[in-house]
């Protein structure tokens, strides 16, 4: 697996699957259009900044809510690199596994990473560093089964590929 550098927007607590991808855009499955509405109903402008490879940080219980796979399709589809939190929706978890979306569980970085920091997560490792302070974090890195659903774009990619 490789890393991720990107621009930090960070989310509070409870960040659930209808503000990631309101329902009312639920009649499609397409990724592109999804990814036109993700995170609207708690930043409308999150869809015109955020950038091919930057990061989402969140406290706790990420991805809260409904199962809907829709949620981690549109984080992703927007050019979201990965996902740190303190803690997810164990839901989520696996929908964002099984679409290849990698997320990190890692307190003490949300803690310590701001809004417009710049992130870089090494996948192998779980260390995640905060370029703008120099601050280091231990992630948990992902099992080598996980690392190779994710590399291969998902679930689906990883069984078609077997």
């Amino acid at each position: 697996m490789q890393s991720a550098i990107g621009k930090v927007y960070k989310f509070g607590d409870n960040v659930d699957t209808d503000v990631i991808i309101p329902a009312r855009y639920l009649n499609s499955s397409d990724p592109k259009e999804l990814a036109q509405h993700c995170m609207e109903d708690i930043d409308a402008e999150f869809v015109h900044k955020v950038q091919k490879g930057d990061i989402i940080v969140a406290n706790k219980n990420f991805g809260c809510g409904s199962s809907r796979e829709h949620a981690p399709i549109a984080i992703k589809a927007a050019g979201v690199s990965c996902v740190i939190a303190e803690t997810f929706a164990r839901i989520f978890y696996r929908n964002a596994i099984n679409i290849g979306l990698p997320i990190i569980e890692c307190p003490e970085a949300v803690s310590g990473i701001k809004e417009g920091d710049e992130v870089e997560v090494d996948f192998d490792s779980g260390i995640i560093t905060n370029k703008t302070t120099g601050a280091s974090y231990q992630g948990q890195p992902f099992p080598e089964f996980m690392q190779k659903i994710i590399d291969c774009g998902g679930l689906v990619n990883y069984i078609n590929a077997k």
